[in-house]
């Protein structure tokens, strides 16, 4: 996997996180134990900083940034969808960010909210704890029902079940 230092600033990966051989992880950013990376995505610290919790899956393709001296925190058992952008922005614990979502500027998503598919969370903006927010741009829609919480809490399972195995199982066929 490609991880770089860029001017001093050095990433910071668990032991027990899994990071992609395609994924690319540049300064100053920091994966939690239990962290899931997957393939093609980019967390980029370069001149910000990223701090992604323990639990949490970054799926295929997804984006992270952050402007200079600012940061972009992603919390605990997070999901971020495939293809999602997230940045310099503030994810609370066990949210969910749908595939192809954008969460921009400043914009915060609280704690077991979930962000639908391609909704744009726009710069400054705020969704409250345990909402789901939907739409261009996103808007609460309703509350996080049990049967939500349900879902997401085995999809966590199933990416920190990933983060364990693939640095085992990966086995790359076509050398």
């Amino acid at each position: 996997m490609p991880v770089y230092e860029f001017e001093g600033r050095r990433p910071r990966i668990h032991a027990g996180a899994y990071v992609a051989p395609t994924a690319v992880v540049i300064g100053d950013v920091e994966i939690g134990e239990g962290c899931y990376v997957g393939h093609g995505a980019i967390l980029r610290g370069d001149y910000g900083r990223i701090r992604i919790g323990p639990g949490t899956a970054v799926e295929e393709g997804v984006i992270v940034h952050a402007r200079p001296g600012n940061q972009t925190v992603i919390a605990e058992r997070v999901t971020v969808g495939h293809g999602a952008m997230i940045h310099n922005a503030e994810i609370g614990a066990e949210a969910v960010i749908g595939m192809r979502a954008t969460v921009s500027d400043d914009a915060v998503v609280g704690r077991g909210a979930i962000v639908g598919e391609a909704a744009l969370v726009k710069s400054g903006q705020r969704i409250s704890p345990e909402k789901v927010a939907v739409g261009l741009p996103a808007r609460e829609v309703g509350p996080v029902r049990d049967e939500h919480r349900e879902r997401w809490r085995r999809g966590k399972e199933l990416y920190i079940g990933l983060a364990r195995r693939y640095p085992e199982g990966l086995k790359r066929i076509d050398e």
